[in-house]
């Protein structure tokens, strides 16, 4: 009981890093009906700014807020670095060919996602580059016999706070409801006075800044990070999104937690090996036999 309960926690810990990225996709895909394969890699760069940030600032900042502020003081800066990189992104690459349809805005979001992801190896090169180690100790909890990192808790908090604050925004704000009318009918809404482009600032702000929160909490957590790693969860990000429901909030919330403790309790009582079959075999499952997800509705298409 006490190995299944430890990996029910890092399984959550895997889970809220799915879950925070997913809720780009599945916020992007609601309002656009876009995949946006880019969006992996912004997860990426924030993750590499946040190293960059504590390499290079991190003795003044712990000096001066502590250790716990400065990472305060580095995720948000990294976060509102990557928000701006993906407000420049969906005006370079995406609003030009709005009106030529889906098709043309996929392989826009592929170009993207190769930009991103060979800028930051011609930035940083192609090698693993390491958190530093020594900022963050290595403190281990311990309740009946169930052992639990320090970082561990302070990720889930962060997880659940950031997921439960986007879930308020969007379900009991006036700004959220417009965010879901654009997603229901975007034609309807914006002859009601809604302002499209301010939604589409709003998801292309968030969803980018979520995701660099994600990497650098990545990078604590694993301490090694690759210029290649977005393409790895962002796979499975978008694998949490259809299993949840694809534009759906609480569904992506969930399906990235679903995910990540398929994948840790498969690798620790199937085989480590075989974790990613086992996942995606579940996924093959899922769209067998509810395509529309575990928690996404059926829709109908306007002809």
């Amino acid at each position: 009981m006490r190995v299944f309960l430890e990996q029910v926690i890092n399984g959550l810990t895997i889970g809220s890093f799915y879950a925070l990225i997913a809720l780009g996709y599945s916020m992007v895909y609601g309002i656009l009906k876009l995949i946006n394969f880019a969006h992996g890699d912004f997860f990426t760069l924030g993750s590499y700014l946040g190293y960059t940030f504590l390499v290079f600032g991190s003795a003044a900042l712990t000096s001066r807020l502590g250790i716990w502020g400065g990472m305060v003081l580095v995720t948000a800066a990294s976060a509102l670095c990557v928000a701006l990189v993906g407000i420049g992104v969906e005006r370079a690459a995406y609003r030009p060919i709005y009106p030529a349809g889906r098709l043309p805005a996929v392989v826009s979001a592929l170009g993207a996602s190769i930009f991103l992801q060979n800028a930051v190896m011609v930035l940083w090169g192609p090698r693993y580059r390491a958190y530093p180690a020594e900022l963050i100790p290595d403190t281990a909890l311990a309740w009946g016999g169930i052992h639990v990192s320090l970082l561990q808790l302070v990720i889930l908090l962060v997880s659940f706070a950031l997921m439960g604050a986007l879930y308020v925004i969007i379900q009991r704000t006036l700004f959220g409801a417009a965010v879901r009318a654009t997603a229901l009918d975007r034609d309807t809404a914006s002859l009601m006075g809604i302002n499209f482009n301010k939604v589409i600032l709003f998801i292309f702000t968030l969803g980018p800044a979520l995701g660099a929160v994600t990497g650098v909490m990545v990078g604590l957590y694993y301490r090694q990070i690759s210029f290649t790693m977005g393409w790895n969860y962002g796979l499975k990000a978008f694998t949490a999104t259809i299993l949840g429901g694809i534009g759906s909030l609480p569904g992506a919330m969930f399906g990235g937690l679903i995910l990540g403790l398929l994948e840790m309790l498969g690798g620790a009582y199937i085989s480590a090996a075989w974790k990613d079959v086992f996942v995606f075999l579940i996924l093959i499952l899922v769209l067998i036999f509810r395509p529309t997800g575990l928690f996404g509705e059926k829709t109908a298409e306007k002809v």
